[in-house]
């Protein structure tokens, strides 16, 4: 069995039931870390249980403050925790047409102010870019790996 993660009526990503049910529960964790609806719900379009609509508008605004987290936070527990959902939610949204860009050190500060959930000692490695630049990496590999 599969679930369908798809937007009218076009699989977006077509996940065993138990990687599906895995990332709907961190759904439900991210929603509440980030304070937004993921854009994720139940399916009408294939008649079954097991699909679930994208809404492109709210899934945007879901992952744009996804991946602004993720990039301010210089704490490594939080980052391991963290990187292996927002990558599979940046290539969804990818594949949904979803501009995500990750921010670059160009951009100055591009996750928006003080970085949170420092901990101490601190991270000396995780800088900003450095973060943005393994989620970007990742994402592409979790690309890879989703079936369609």
């Amino acid at each position: 069995m599969s679930m369908y993660f798809g937007i009218d009526g076009e699989t977006l990503w077509n996940p065993s039931n138990g990687a599906g049910r895995l990332f709907l529960r961190q759904l439900d964790v991210f929603e509440a870390e980030v304070d937004l609806p993921s854009g994720i719900g139940q399916g009408t379009y294939w008649g079954d249980p097991d699909t679930l609509e994208v809404d492109p508008a709210a899934y945007a605004d879901f992952v744009h403050a996804l991946v602004a987290r993720h990039c301010r936070t210089g704490h490594s527990v939080i980052l391991a925790l963290s990187e292996g959902f927002v990558a599979t939610a940046v290539a969804l949204a990818r594949r949904a047409g979803i501009d995500v860009e990750m921010p670059g050190p160009s951009s100055g500060d591009p996750c928006g102010g003080v970085k949170r959930d420092v901990q101490v000692p601190g991270n000396p490695r995780a800088g900003t870019a450095d973060i943005a630049t393994a989620l970007d990496a990742r994402a592409r590999e979790m690309d890879r790996w989703m079936a369609r």
